[in-house]
């Protein structure tokens, strides 16, 4: 998968990480191409989110709790596809991963990833082309 979500600024994640976005019910399994929110358990999940590169034949988990699908790449997983894969999962004590640390990226933001890991690929914007209100047609 590919993940995403922590801003380049340190001062922007530490604002953003006490705010908790409610759990949505499951209602798609992790095929690829959907994208779920990054979650360590229920009531987690915050501003990260993930790009599944291939399909998951059962819904994803973290210790039992389920990471629903919110959306989905409808063009360019061409894009997604060609994001620089090289350094694996995160680094963890005992892992076999050696990406970025998620506690460093927290403390130190964009200047860690730069320092670190060169090949890694950035969003440089995003933006809201449609939004949809509850309860709207769609």
């Amino acid at each position: 998968m590919a993940q995403f979500g922590l801003a380049g600024d340190a001062r922007r994640t530490a604002a953003w990480r006490v705010r908790a976005i409610a759990d949505e019910p499951v209602r798609h399994t992790n095929s690829r191409g959907t994208i779920a929110y990054a979650r360590g358990g229920g009531g987690t999940s915050t501003t990260q989110l993930n790009i599944n590169l291939k399909d998951k034949p059962r819904v994803a988990t973290l210790n039992g709790v389920v990471s629903p699908t919110i959306a989905e790449v409808v063009a360019g997983m061409e894009v997604v596809d060609s994001l620089y894969s090289g350094y694996g999962e995160a680094a963890r004590p005992g892992g076999r991963g050696q990406g970025p640390s998620q506690d460093s990226i927290t403390r130190q933001g964009n200047a860690y990833l730069v320092r670190g890991f060169p090949k890694l690929d950035f969003v440089k914007s995003a933006r809201v082309t449609r939004e949809w209100r509850a309860g709207a047609e769609r």
